[in-house]
């Protein structure tokens, strides 16, 4: 880089240094050094094989320019990222080391564990992030990839993780730039996705909120024109500003995220590397999910009985914005559910899908939902009671299941979503445990499940052809859409 850029970057760095302004946002994305970075990422992503290694010699003096490249776009952004310095160090030695090794598979172990951003949560921090690594819900393909961030933590928040809700691991953040590999329905940026050697001990998770927020927004507008349901006011606000849905997306993921390693656990339902019937996934997400709506009753419930028994005076700042939120979550986690997982992505073992039909039925069932006279109508004074009752017989499950077999297990998960939902006619697992090969090892059992096992009802497929180009539309979105 000419010693013209570099003084164009370290101005920038100056003017940068004012955390959260939008046109310091703007700055940054726009700056020459992250362009190059940019370009250089995505003109090396096709010379990369699936595992992230550049196979072909006569790709290598190519890949050396681009990662030289890369390098020297890293390090004059290094000034901007004087929380990430050690990290951005160790990203420029792993490029160096994976080039001088012929381009192999890439191991960016030593970069990856450099990189700590949940130990400086602060709303308004940002970070470069370049590693090479696949996109949930976007590439499968271990390639390199960039991405500008800014991390989402306000104070209502950073309250509520320092008391009853404590995550270390949790970082919530919003776009500010990327490369291809989330130009899609990606939102999360994981440790595990990372190429490495080994797998380190994991210090972080990190979360697009920006991106949530703005895919709920586009979607749930759309589904209640369409279904012609009357919003509350509430729920008008949150479909109506987007800062606001963030922040409520964000205090939604805090509880789910920490929820996965809490309760009555089977063992270990969801982050052991284990082969099972994807149902049982959509349990877990849906038990999570559930909690935070658990839990964003209760604190409504508690801080509004304290604020009407004048036992605190005033609520403060803080617990004025998570009363809000409290109430804003429990119409985010719902619709979010019943109207955009429920459609979207494939219907091949599509488990938050699947968990979106099983509490919209749930509902319907029960007499709080209701589809009469083609229009959506909710008893909005029962919603809480029956989402929580839905929360209560899953937890009732993995209760029962500590002391179960696995077999058993995976049987009552079929059998309370079978209460609900109605299988695929052609189902085996439908026919009963007599049915199934129990004899044999667990994998026969988890082969038997239908790729759509629980097929879209009659509803669901009606309003599946009038969303899909809205839902389609979705991928790539962000805040500033």
């Amino acid at each position: 880089m000419s010693a013209q850029s570099a003084s164009a970057v370290s101005a920038s760095a100056q003017s940068a240094s004012i955390i959260g302004e939008p046109e310091v946002v703007e700055d940054l994305a726009a700056l020459p050094a992250w362009l190059s970075l940019k370009a250089a990422v995505m003109a090396l992503q096709p010379l990369q094989a699936h595992d992230g290694s550049v196979p072909d010699p006569v790709d290598h003096p190519a890949a050396s320019a681009l990662v030289e490249s890369i390098a020297g776009s890293i390090a004059s952004l290094a000034p901007l990222f004087p929380h990430d310095a050690d990290y951005l160090t160790a990203l420029q030695a792993d490029f160096g080391a994976w080039a001088a090794g012929g381009f192999g598979v890439p191991d960016f172990l030593a970069s990856l564990v450099a990189f700590a951003p949940a130990a400086q949560r602060a709303d308004g921090i940002r970070h470069l992030v370049v590693f090479p690594m696949y996109t949930q819900n976007g590439s499968t393909d271990r390639h390199m990839e960039a991405v500008l961030v800014e991390v989402l933590w306000p104070s209502f928040i950073a309250a509520l993780e320092a008391g009853d809700y404590s995550n270390e691991l949790f970082v919530p953040i919003r776009f500010l730039d990327f490369t291809a590999g989330y130009d899609t329905n990606s939102a999360v940026l994981f440790p595990e996705s990372v190429a490495t050697s080994s797998i380190p001990a994991y210090t972080w998770g990190a979360i697009f909120a920006d991106r949530e927020a703005a895919r709920f927004r586009r979607v749930v507008r759309e589904a209640a024109s369409v279904t012609r349901l009357s919003l509350p006011a509430d729920a008008e606000r949150l479909l109506d500003d987007q800062e606001l849905a963030e922040r409520t997306f964000v205090m939604w993921d805090l509880i789910h995220d920490r929820t996965h390693m809490r309760g009555d656990l089977p063992f270990d339902p969801f982050m052991i590397k284990q082969r099972m019937p994807y149902f049982l996934y959509s349990l877990e997400e849906l038990r999570c999910d559930l909690t935070a709506f658990r839990e964003a009753v209760r604190i409504e419930r508690s801080l509004t009985a304290a604020r009407d028994a004048a036992e605190v005076g005033r609520p403060g700042h803080d617990d004025a914005e998570l009363l809000d939120h409290a109430r804003l979550v429990q119409y985010a986690v719902l619709f979010d559910r019943i109207f955009r997982f429920a459609i979207t992505g494939s219907r091949v073992r599509n488990y938050d899908g699947l968990g979106g039909q099983l509490l919209f039925a749930w509902l319907h069932q029960r007499g709080v939902l209701h589809w009469t006279d083609t229009r959506l109508t909710l008893d909005w004074e029962h919603v809480a009671d029956a989402v929580t009752a839905l929360g209560d017989a899953i937890d009732e499950l993995y209760w029962r299941s500590i002391d179960r077999p696995k077999t058993a297990h995976w049987l009552a998960a079929y059998a309370l979503i079978t209460e609900t939902l109605t299988p695929n006619p052609a189902s085996v697992w439908a026919r009963g445990p007599e049915a199934l090969p129990l004899g044999g090892p667990p994998r026969g059992l988890t082969d038997a499940v239908l790729d759509d096992e629980f097929p879209l009802s009659m509803f669901y497929e009606a309003l599946d052809k009038k969303m899909r180009e809205v839902i389609d539309s979705t991928s790539g979105i962000t805040g500033r859409a």
